[in-house]
């Protein structure tokens, strides 16, 4: 059975274990009857990539990760008709499956995309997971429209998902923008970005209170435990608020005198419950390439690592696990 090379997590080991991720040789992917393969060139390291390695059990297989990556496409299933061999394409994958950190890689093409072209592969693999979980939140979520105004909060703003929030926010919506940041790096990266303010989330209500006293519409979310209590004080009456995150034994009763709505957001939804709208994530990357190619929209590559290698990976790991980095870090060949 012919293999390529690959970086996989073992046992859930700590980042700072040179055993957390090695170097294998696994099997080339079978394609499914709607699935393109792709030669990726570039992966980034997301929050959710740390989270997946460090909560692994003991592994009987190497388990490979990633799930942002840019690439070429080398073959087509059998159904596939929206991509052809040679295009190059960026994606952010499918939860379920073996992931991005591979030289080949098998991806269903409902949730593939051809990139930007003005963007090289590095470029455009810091965009696709964070793109999605923004473009959700905004669109599906909390039904943002061209013809939308009031003021939305983005908690988080210089982080990943946080970066594309505000730039989608600001391209595609009327409303304010108020972006979280607290280095005067991150403060200096959304004020770029194009955010009307910027806003503290270690003293949320007060910062908030300073330039929206009337406080905000929308909230989007990175980081909601022990934050309900402020987000009740500056959501607005029938406000709306969306989270990425995952807080245990989150109590949203501080929302309820307000009617505040509170919103999931999970990217993997569609691909993990193969919904019958499985194509809007290829439609909407579709979208944000055009952004980009347009000048509207830029990448979030800040840290670029050109080492595609279980070394590599485990310092772009490191980096994220920090929860310091200002936009993306990315992985290339």
């Amino acid at each position: 059975m012919p293999t390529v090379n690959a970086v996989a997590a073992l046992d859930g080991l700590p980042v700072s274990d040179p055993s957390c991720l090695q170097d294998v040789r696994v099997p080339v992917p079978e394609l499914r009857p709607r699935d393109v393969l792709v030669r990726v060139h570039a992966v980034s390291v997301n929050p959710v990539d740390v989270k997946v390695r460090a909560g692994l059990g003991r592994q009987s297989e190497p388990k490979v990760l990633g799930y942002d990556a840019a690439g070429v496409v080398e073959a087509v299933g059998a159904e596939v008709t929206s991509l052809a061999v040679g295009e190059e394409v960026f994606y952010a994958g499918d939860i379920t499956r073996s992931g991005s950190n591979t030289e080949l890689q098998a991806v269903d093409e409902r949730i593939v995309a051809r990139k930007p072209t003005a963007l090289g592969f590095a470029e455009a693999a810091a965009l696709p997971l964070t793109s999605i979980t923004a473009w959700e939140a905004l669109f599906d979520r909390l039904r943002l429209t061209a013809g939308s105004r009031g003021t939305l909060a983005v908690l988080g703003g210089a982080g990943g998902v946080g970066s594309m929030v505000v730039q989608l926010a600001k391209q595609l919506t009327g409303v304010r923008v108020l972006a979280g940041a607290g280095k005067p790096a991150s403060r200096a990266w959304v004020e770029d970005l194009g955010a009307d303010d910027v806003i503290d989330h270690h003293d949320l209500v007060a910062s908030v209170r300073g330039v929206a006293p009337d406080g905000v519409d929308h909230l989007f979310s990175p980081a909601s435990q022990g934050n309900v209590e402020a987000f009740a004080e500056v959501v607005k009456p029938f406000g709306e608020i969306v989270a990425i995150d995952d807080p245990v034994g989150l109590d949203l009763v501080p929302l309820k005198d307000k009617s505040i709505a509170w919103h999931w957001e999970l990217m993997f939804t569609r691909s993990l419950f193969t919904t019958p709208d499985l194509a809007e994530q290829q439609r909407l990357l579709t979208d944000v390439a055009s952004l980009v190619d347009a000048g509207r929209v830029r990448t979030t590559a800040t840290t670029v690592i050109g080492d595609f290698s279980a070394a590599g990976l485990r310092e772009a790991h490191r980096l994220v696990e920090t929860g310091r980095t200002v936009g993306k870090v990315v992985v290339h060949r």
